[in-house]
Parts: structure tokens; C-alpha cells; sequence
């Protein structure tokens, strides 16, 4: 079996991906590498087969080193600031983070002969759809720095497809959420942004409310509306993205997600009755970046990959709170 490199493997949808695909090879070797700005090295507490450097993706040198070392053949492209807010706020920490570092790594990957990668990409490159549910021949125009900065990596994924023959797969997410039920490893992040945390946190007492930021959109009940998938289900992807790409050379994307939208105030509601705790709300005035829907067509991936999303959002909601009420980091 080839050995694979996983960028960002100890961060939250990385370490999941990891776990997951030890558990179809488990005698696979898995190199990570992870800066742990944002992952956690609890996250693959022992995994046998898995080594875990701590380095950066932006260093050309300590990369060939290690793709040349493992004899990789294939990466598996996690490492990314991840924050829609933020990335409005920070924008050069954006284009570093997630667009010069990454051409480092493919510069390296060139040089060391590795052509083969699946790429963390986001349904945020798609902008304010003009119509839902999104399939991958909807225009991209990302709204925020975080979706350009995606968009921006997969332009150049093509050019390397083009120019060098490589072989990639861009899974464009909708909304990770959720942890795995073994309740060993879970969604983590300081300062934490994501709806479904930050409501079981508020369920907890950890916090006074869960704050809302706009109930004036054009939706039903005026709160955004978002495809919720639990983050083993986005694993499960990339491993069948491995298997597609050595079969299909050149390049491809796939949406993925549920198919279903839930409202903030439904994804609450959820929330209130999975915990059996009454949750207090605040209305807030809206975020820049934030469209009104973002609901995929995953049919795509259903076709070509053999995948389709596992989890409903009661069970994403529940394996998130077992995580939440006893977190190992």
C-alpha cells in the first residue's frame, strides 16, 4: 500500500479523515504533518501507524525532506485557516495560510515527483448561489476572503493537472459539524465559531446565549440556512476520493453534503432536544460574507465516488454533544 501525507491531520476534519482510514487499512502508514496552531496531537494518541510532525506546509525544504523520505505518493491537503469572519478581518493571514503555503507544498510535490492530491475545498467559493440546491457547475464567486482564497488553490490544481499531468480531487464542504461517537475525538477550536459547538456550549453554561447574527434573511424564518455534514462523512469522501483519483487521471471536483437545508433556529431547536436544556438566544446584527442559503447537490459524488452523506442532523447533533460534555482536548 502506498504511504500517504496528511497536511493539517491533527486539526478537527483531518484527524477524523485519519481515524477513519485506519480503521478500512489498519496497518496502513500515515505520515502527518501539522503545525498544531490549530490541531491538537491528542487527536491520534495511539494510532501505531500514524507519524506526526510538527512542521509547516510553507517550508519547501522540510517538505521535499519528508515526501522524499516517506516515499509519499499521495496528499491528502487539510492544513487551512478555516474562518469565514476572521478571513474578513485578517486577510493577508488568509492568502498566506491558505494560498502561499499551499503553493509551496505543490512546488515541493512537483519537485519530489508527487502527483496525486485531494484538496479541503468549501462550498464558500460559490458566493450568494443563484440557485439551490448548488451543483459544481454553479460560478464560483466567492463573497469572502476565506471561499477566494479556495477558489484561488483549485485554479491551481488545474494548472498543475494541465501543465504537469497530475492527478486531484477538490471536495468543495458544505458544513462540517459533529465528532466521532467513539467520543475519542471532536471539533475543538480556540476562539470556537461554528453554530453547533456554540449552541451545546451555551446548553453547558459555558456561555450566557447563543447568539444569532441575522433573522432578517429571505429564508422562512428569517435565520441563514446551511447543509449540515458530520465530519466522519466527510472522511469517508476522501477516502473514496483516493481510490477515484489513481483510476481517473486529471483533475475533478465533487459537492459534498446532505442534500437538506436547516435553518439556525432549527439546528437550536435540534439542539434543545437532544440536550433536554433550554438554551437562551440573542439576536445579533448580521456578519459580512454570510449568504441567506447554501444547500448542496451531492449528486455527483453519489455517482462518481459511490459516496453519499450517513448522519441526519439529530445524529450529528448527538455525536457533537457526547463529544461536547466530556472533550479530551
Amino acid at each position: 500500500m502506498s504511504r500517504i501525507l496528511v497536511t493539517g491531520g491533527a486539526g478537527y476534519i483531518g484527524s477524523h479523515f485519519v481515524h477513519r482510514y485506519l480503521k478500512k487499512h489498519p496497518e496502513a502508514p500515515i505520515v502527518v504533518v501539522d503545525n498544531l496552531s490549530e490541531g491538537h496531537r491528542e487527536s491520534l494518541d495511539g494510532l501505531k501507524t500514524v507519524t506526526l510532525l510538527q512542521e509547516d506546509t510553507g517550508d519547501r525544504a522540510t517538505m521535499c525532506s519528508i515526501l522524499q523520505e516517506h516515499q509519499i505518493q499521495t496528499v491528502i491537503h487539510f492544513a487551512a485557516s478555516c474562518y469565514v469572519g476572521e478571513s474578513q478581518e485578517q486577510p493577508a493571514k488568509y492568502f498566506e495560510n491558505n494560498c502561499a503555503k499551499t503553493l509551496v507544498l505543490l512546488d515541493a510535490m512537483d519537485h519530489c515527483g508527487v502527483k496525486e492530491i485531494v484538496f479541503s475545498s468549501t462550498c464558500a467559493s460559490y458566493g450568494n448561489p443563484d440557485y439551490v440546491p448548488i451543483d459544481e457547475s454553479h460560478p464560483q464567486m466567492p463573497i469572502n476572503v476565506y471561499g477566494t482564497t479556495k477558489l484561488m488553490v483549485e485554479q491551481a490544481l488545474r494548472a498543475y493537472a494541465l501543465a504537469k499531468g497530475w492527478s486531484y480531487v477538490a471536495l468543495r464542504y458544505f458544513n462540517a459539524a459533529g465528532a466521532d461517537e467513539s467520543g475519542l475525538i471532536g471539533e475543538h477550536h480556540d476562539p470556537e465559531t461554528h453554530l453547533i459547538p456554540l449552541i451545546l456550549q451555551a446548553a453547558l453554561g459555558k456561555r450566557n446565549s447563543i447568539q444569532i447574527y441575522g433573522d432578517d434573511y429571505d429564508t422562512p424564518d428569517g435565520t441563514c440556512i446551511r447543509d449540515y455534514i458530520h465530519v466522519n462523512d466527510l472522511a469517508d469522501a476522501h477516502i473514496a476520493a483516493i481510490k477515484y483519483l489513481r483510476c481517473n487521471p486529471g483533475g475533478e471536483v465533487f459537492n459534498l453534503g446532505t442534500r437538506t437545508g436547516s435553518s439556525v433556529l432549527e439546528v437550536i431547536d435540534m439542539c434543545r432536544k437532544i440536550t433536554g436544556k433550554e438554551i437562551p438566544v440573542q439576536v445579533s446584527q448580521r456578519r459580512p460574507g454570510d449568504p441567506a442559503v447554501l444547500v448542496s447537490n451531492a449528486e455527483k459524488a453519489h455517482n462518481l465516488l459511490g459516496w453519499q452523506a450517513q448522519y441526519d442532523l439529530e445524529r450529528i447533533v448527538a455525536t457533537a454533544w457526547h463529544w461536547e460534555q466530556a472533550s479530551r482536548y
